[in-house]
């Protein structure tokens, strides 16, 4: 079998980006799929998610500002496998020079690329990669090519955390060879997702009567804890290692009577009272590592995903939430109870809101673990309508808003591109943003940027900002065919993925 070339990915990626149909992108996929070599697999599938298969390599836009000219010297020769490793050595390169050096290799590798390989290379690097191929497009193209079941594919990922070596095990030795990726406990799995109701009736609706429990929904920051004897690791949403940053959570998940477990839960500061800290606090704790932190992070855990050598998570919520309460100490649970009526649910949201924390959660007590999913088993209640929307772009601000970004433009995930790159604008908001949060989100900004006028800034859509708003309007000005009301900034979201922010249906259902 001969070499794929980066050429061919190129290839691959125009054709996608010029449909719109989820069958053909599929196939296209497949068929790239297919002609992957096993030493190429890796790589390939990450390229044709427009990702890198290290994620950084220690390179940004400045480097690509004056790469050599297209080589005209012939027909295309860069390998997926050649510049795979390419990737990899400048990834590795520290050191006094490294930035330089770097940057040398990056030029070497442009150096060799036709017109149409640069471009590719430039969207790769740059995260511009928008042909569509992500993460829930290859599943289904992997399926399609091992001729196996997209739901096979998928827990297999969700339990790997990386489709990569998933797609690897699969086009190598065959469909048979997904059912080996279970639960590891050191590997950080994706965490289950909650789907945004209305209210607690409306809760109540979309769970169909279905037993269920009231949780009670903190503003912290969302937590995996694995741990192996006395090896303890802490994971974030974004499956980023921050143990080294919460000895306080490594000390809790220690003293645990158990010989391996993997937990989810929240980290959230309080104040002395045991009142939430503002979710500012618990995430700048996370910015910063120390054995003798001044602010303490507290544990909140309400899931166990894997006990003492047993994968827990197709276990329903009722025994699941049995295991946690035998193993974890109530002060380190986050509060929950069983409810059978709405009655019974409004007065748990209260005394929540009293204590403090933003809203609940109602859990299906008959529903198992469904990582990496909205699953329709969870449901969240806030009292003040929120989304999580992406930022398109940014207007700098005028007076004493002057030379900081200001002015967001707001948009809600197109439900028609089940792939999380077609973005639907709901409207701008400037409101709710203090000082502080100007001048980071317009640091922020500025290394998203992809284009600008006099007046605003064009950005990829990657940040996440929850906006609180009192309702929703028509409004032909905005392609949605809807605006949000009075919308504010209640804080960024930069733990959270472009990939989970809120749709435009979701949207509409808060309009009902």
């Amino acid at each position: 079998m001969a070499r794929v070339l980066l050429a061919d990915l190129a290839h691959t990626s125009d054709v996608i980006g010029a449909t719109r149909s989820r069958t053909a992108k599929t196939t296209e996929l497949a068929a790239a799929l297919a002609h992957l070599r096993p030493d190429e697999i890796e790589a390939g599938v990450a390229f044709l998610s427009g990702e890198l298969r290290q994620r950084q390599i220690g390179v940004g836009w400045a480097a690509l500002g004056d790469v050599p000219a297209p080589s005209s010297t012939g027909p295309p020769t860069l390998a997926v496998h050649d510049v795979d490793a390419a990737f990899d050595a400048i990834g590795r390169t520290s050191g006094p020079g490294s930035q330089a050096a770097r940057k040398q290799a990056l030029h070497a590798l442009f150096a060799q690329a036709t017109p149409a390989e640069q471009t590719y290379l430039r969207r790769l690097l740059g995260g511009d990669l928008r042909q569509g191929a992500l993460e829930g497009l290859m599943v289904q193209a992997l399926a399609k090519a091992t001729a196996t079941t997209p739901a096979r594919v998928q827990r297999a990922f969700m339990l790997r955390g990386d489709l990569a070596p998933v797609a690897h095990a699969a086009l190598t030795e065959g469909p048979n060879a997904l059912d080996r990726f279970t639960l590891e406990v050191g590997r950080p799995v994706r965490p289950m997702l909650a789907r945004p109701a209305k209210d607690v009736d409306d809760a109540f609706g979309k769970l169909k009567d279905a037993p269920a429990a009231a949780e009670a929904k903190l503003d912290g920051a969302r937590i995996q804890v694995h741990r192996s004897g006395s090896d303890v690791a802490v994971f974030t949403r974004s499956l980023d290692d921050v143990t080294a940053r919460v000895p306080e959570i490594v000390v809790a998940a220690r003293a645990l009577p158990v010989a391996d477990v993997v937990l989810d839960g929240e980290a959230i500061a309080l104040k002395p009272g045991g009142r939430p800290q503002p979710f500012q606090v618990t995430a700048s704790r996370f910015a910063t590592s120390s054995k003798t932190p001044a602010i303490a992070l507290t544990p909140f855990l309400f899931d166990v995903l894997r006990l003492d050598g047993n994968d827990t998570i197709d276990l329903p919520g009722r025994e699941r939430a049995a295991l946690l309460a035998e193993l974890v100490p109530h002060n380190q649970r986050t509060p929950r109870e069983p409810v059978t009526t709405t009655r019974q649910a409004r007065d748990f949201l209260a005394r929540t809101l009293d204590a403090g924390h933003e809203g609940i959660m109602l859990k299906a007590l008959d529903a198992p673990y469904a990582a990496g999913s909205r699953g329709a088993g969870w449901l969240k209640v806030k009292p003040v309508h929120t989304l999580d929307l992406v930022v398109l772009a940014a207007e700098w601000g005028h007076g004493r808003r002057r030379g900081w970004l200001s002015n967001l433009h707001l948009g809600a995930r197109d439900p028609g591109d089940s792939t999380a790159t077609s973005f639907v604008m709901l409207g701008k908001t400037f409101k709710g943003l203090t000082d502080e949060m100007l001048a980071w989100q317009t640091r922020r900004l500025l290394e998203l940027e992809t284009a600008r006028t006099r007046y605003a800034v064009q950005v990829r859509p990657e940040l996440v900002v929850e906006i609180a708003f009192d309702g929703i309007q028509t409004s032909p000005r905005y392609p949605g065919g809807v605006a949000l009301r009075f919308a504010r900034v209640i804080r960024h979201r930069p733990d959270k993925p472009a990939a989970e922010a809120d749709t435009l249906d979701a949207v509409l259902s808060v309009a009902g």
